[in-house]
């Protein structure tokens, strides 16, 4: 496990990260998520050794992080880093070089990463003449390629089509599986919410939720239900404790505090007509987002 605590950081008079704390739990995937320039990237980098923080420390298992610890990490930045006219393969037998793996096994590594990510050209092409997406994908297996035993992306997911999400979606997923811990950053709250076993939020450099999504919702929102009958429900909006989030005619999403008063309000709309559905909702990840950051 790896535990950030009381991390704080300046930039000249501007502090970019107030007292910001939480862990990455062994072969659990966390997102991190914070709207631009909220100190993501500034964190991300403390963790690897990029930056150095004004304050706190970082553990792996207890022990205060050391060079070993960060050398065994996979790293993604957000901004490309590899050199683009240099063979996709040799710069990642390169990298992997670095990290003491001889150059056949570095070979052999890279390939087989190339292939589970599906890359859409020749190991030999360069950089450059490959597209956007495959740049992505090259730059998620040099993370990967020393098989670290840890894991810190920067918006993996950027210019990914959607067959290449997927592509990487599992290829992380089976990272994770080995026990490993996986924080990455995201502005797709959508894969975010698919993906993670935790969500780290941060606003403004302090955090402001950590947690399961499902924590995350009995913690922010009032549960949510939906209800269809064959009548109208413009009834509702009269009901005492019952917030309408959403109406459209014989269709309703609404808010209620407990499970006793949306049972109510059932037993009330199977008195006044027929009832064809009523279910929990869940609350998206990006209304959390914006509950948490807004407050």
């Amino acid at each position: 496990m790896i535990t950030l605590e009381r991390i704080s950081r300046s930039f000249g008079d501007k502090q970019v990260l107030h007292d910001l704390s939480f862990s990455i739990g062994d072969g659990r995937m966390t997102g991190f998520v914070g709207s631009n320039g909220s100190g993501k990237t500034t964190t991300m980098r403390i963790l690897l050794g990029v930056l150095a923080s004004d304050s706190g420390r970082i553990t792996v298992d207890g022990q205060i992080i050391s060079p070993a610890h960060r050398s065994a990490i996979g790293y993604m930045p957000e901004e490309r880093g590899l050199y683009p006219k240099m063979p996709i393969i040799d710069q990642l037998v390169y990298l992997a070089r670095f990290h003491g793996l001889s150059r056949s096994t570095a070979r052999q590594r890279g390939l087989e990463l190339l292939e589970q990510l599906d890359l859409n050209g020749k190991p030999s092409d360069t950089l450059e003449s490959v597209s956007l997406g495959n740049q992505q994908k090259v730059q998620i297996a040099a993370a990967l390629i020393h098989s670290p035993q840890a894991l810190v992306l920067d918006e993996p997911f950027s210019g990914l089509d959607p067959a290449a999400v997927e592509r990487t979606l599992d290829v992380l997923q089976d990272f994770a599986r080995t026990g490993a811990p996986v924080l990455f950053s995201s502005h797709q709250l959508e894969l975010v919410e698919r993906l993670v076993d935790d969500i780290v939020i941060i606003n403004q450099g302090r955090l402001v939720a950590n947690g399961t999504a499902a924590e995350l919702r009995r913690q922010r929102s009032s549960p949510e239900w939906t209800l269809q009958t064959d009548a109208d429900m413009g009834w509702v909006r009269e009901i005492p404790d019952i917030t309408v989030v959403e109406l459209d005619g014989s269709w309703v999403r609404f808010a209620a505090p407990d499970s006793d008063t949306a049972e109510a309000l059932l037993r009330r709309a199977l008195a006044e007509s027929s009832v064809t559905a009523f279910a929990p909702h869940t609350v998206p990840l990006n209304r959390l987002f914006q509950e948490v950051t807004q407050a």
